[in-house]
């Protein structure tokens, strides 16, 4: 496990994109859905979880979310120190996705907060209650979307996806 204390100071200034935060929300045991929040311009990705909360059946699609993800905006992964990242060094091995995960010391929720804020966000929409097992990976990113779309002010009153398709379009340019 590799702790939060490792991960270089470019993550903590929030100035290269890239650097994502991840976490389950939970419904009703054992649904849940993976968050991925990307800490510099908040993009949000969630993940269905058809096949439960354990580590085996997670590291599957959280793969392919990060792998449907451009490689030069998929740099780190923070997660918290859930049973659900046990494979992280599977999840990380040059033949999945090459993204590093960072652990968050115990009972530090705030080293996750953009993460943490997102998920409470996600509440309006998943209540907790609810079998999270129901929805497709259609109904999540639907979820996504509206939360993509919302202005915030730490981004000049920009929404996430401005940010990012600007990010994007930037890799594009990059990569011709």
């Amino acid at each position: 496990m590799v702790p939060i204390s490792t991960r270089p100071v470019e993550i903590e200034d929030r100035v290269i994109a890239g650097h994502w935060e991840g976490d389950l929300v939970m419904g009703i045991r054992p649904s849940a859905i993976g968050t991925l929040v990307e800490r510099t311009n908040r993009y949000t990705a969630l993940v269905a979880l058809p096949d439960g909360i354990k580590a085996q059946p997670v590291r599957p699609h959280l793969t392919r979310s990060i792998l449907g993800i451009p490689k030069d905006l998929r740099r780190s992964l923070t997660w918290d120190r859930g049973r659900e990242m046990a494979e992280h060094r599977d999840f990380t091995a040059a033949t999945a996705t090459g993204v590093p995960v960072y652990f968050r010391r115990p009972r530090s929720p705030w080293q996750r907060g953009t993460n943490e804020n997102t998920n409470r966000l996600l509440r309006q929409y998943l209540p907790k209650g609810a079998d999270l097992r129901k929805l497709s990976q259609a109904d999540l990113d639907e979820i996504a979307e509206k939360l993509n779309h919302r202005p915030r002010k730490v981004l000049g009153y920009r929404s996430p996806v401005e940010v990012y398709t600007g990010l994007l379009n930037s890799v594009d340019a990059l990569t011709v």
